[in-house]
């Protein structure tokens, strides 16, 4: 039976969920089209205007339709938006790239933060020859299997066996071990009794909006060191959104590896990794056939449209003051959270570093995800849903919030204003 005009333009009759690309999971009737973004504000098709806290999931951290950005891809476009090969985009882009991050001394690019990580995980097995990836209860590192499992856990079964928290995953438990975020002590624990089958442990070194405690980083680059195993940053959260340097340079902690994505693309898609010389040695192409060969490439990985994209935001992350405003602004909406929260004599943690801020309602103190999973999370479910219904663009599924360079005070007020009053009726 043919579809009707109507079913055709009803975003339910298309996708699962009513979402074209994941998540967000709202109701069949709050479901928008976009049709617009500028700045920290977007419009669907019915020109309602909404603060966004999202910004691409984070990937838009110079604003939406940044001029600089926009022009770099206005004057690419009509010169060819794919070559899949090597172009002078990639290679200046690059060149920044390694100047600034001590971990990338050889670099590959990819078409997104998910295959980043991934490659990072194949490379490092190949070269030690081992067959498991720690990570972190809790942490995201993209739609590879290390990045869905033990993620949103319910079960909280014990260290270090992961928890299946996607269907279709059904080796996870064969590579893949799993430690408490924070607890150098258990981590060093873990990593002792398995060193013989641990190729790397992966990290989001801020995981979502929990910051690292005093040491921490530097202790798992320690153990790392003590036990011939491999330590790979997933920087593509923290990457140029910390400092122009990312996590490397605010933390002062270098990996043997690293992956970004996100913010490095000004909203265009990308994604990169790189590592120490010998390790990325892996990949060389002139090794096909041998054992010490890892297959990687990517069709769109590098094209010219997005490596434009991402110089000219590079260029927009070192004008002078950038950081100081992205921090002093995070640390703003922060702490007038906080007072919102107060206001209503609601006990809960607000979290985060740099442009980053979450609400957790929880009287407990949050270092990792179990402290977090004791959060009130159907409040902050409603609160989420509450914040949309507002105005407010974000993912009511997380409880992270994004800033941008395009947010100021004034629209941290508006969000606090819209937040109070959410909590008025939830």
């Amino acid at each position: 039976m043919l579809k009707t005009q109507s079913d055709m333009n009803d975003p339910r009759s298309v996708f699962t969920a009513g979402i074209s690309n994941g998540e967000f999971a709202l109701p069949d009737d709050m479901i928008p089209v976009m049709a617009r973004g500028k700045g920290c504000r977007l419009w669907d098709r019915d020109n309602k205007e909404y603060l966004d806290f999202s910004m691409g999931w984070g990937s838009c951290l110079v604003g939406h339709a940044r001029p600089e950005v926009v022009d770099a891809v206005v004057r690419q476009a009509p010169l060819g938006s794919n070559f899949a090969y090597l172009n002078q985009h990639v290679l200046d882009l690059a060149t920044e790239i390694q100047r600034v991050s001590p971990a990338a001394r050889r670099l590959r690019f990819c078409a997104s933060g998910t295959e980043a990580t991934m490659y990072c995980q194949r490379i490092a097995r190949g070269f030690t020859g081992k067959s498991k990836i720690l990570k972190f209860e809790g942490a995201y590192h993209g739609a590879n299997e290390a990045g869905i499992t033990s993620l949103f856990a319910t079960g909280l079964v014990p260290f270090p066996a992961p928890e299946l928290t996607s269907a279709g995953t059904p080796f996870a438990p064969e590579s893949l071990l799993v430690a408490p975020y924070n607890d150098l002590e258990r981590v060093t624990e873990i990593i002792s009794e398995h060193a013989d089958t641990i190729a790397a442990v992966l990290i989001e070194p801020l995981q979502r909006c929990t910051p690292p405690k005093p040491g921490f980083l530097d202790g798992l680059r320690r153990v790392c060191d003590i036990n011939g195993i491999l330590l790979i940053f997933d920087e593509v959260v923290t990457g140029f959104r910390l400092a122009y340097g990312g996590a490397q340079e605010y933390y002062d902690v270098i990996p043997d590896m690293v992956a970004y994505g996100k913010a490095l693309g000004g909203g265009y898609p990308i994604g990169v990794f790189g590592g120490r010389q010998d390790i990325m040695e892996m990949v060389n192409e002139h090794r096909i056939g041998g054992s010490d060969y890892v297959w990687m490439a990517s069709t769109l990985g590098g094209n010219p449209v997005s490596t434009a994209a991402a110089a000219a935001t590079l260029s927009v992350f070192r004008q002078e003051g950038t950081y100081e405003y992205l921090h002093d602004l995070g640390d703003y909406l922060r702490d007038g959270l906080r007072d919102v929260l107060r206001d209503h004599q609601l006990t809960a943690q607000v979290i985060g570093d740099g442009p980053l801020a979450q609400i957790v309602f929880s009287s407990d103190p949050v270092f990792d995800y179990r402290s977090t999973k004791k959060g009130d999370s159907e409040k902050g479910r409603r609160m989420m849903l509450g914040l949309f219904s507002r105005g407010v663009f974000l993912n009511p599924m997380g409880t992270k919030l994004y800033l941008s360079l395009a947010h100021d005070k004034s629209v941290c007020d508006d969000l606090c204003g819209r937040v109070s009053d959410t909590l008025e009726s939830v």
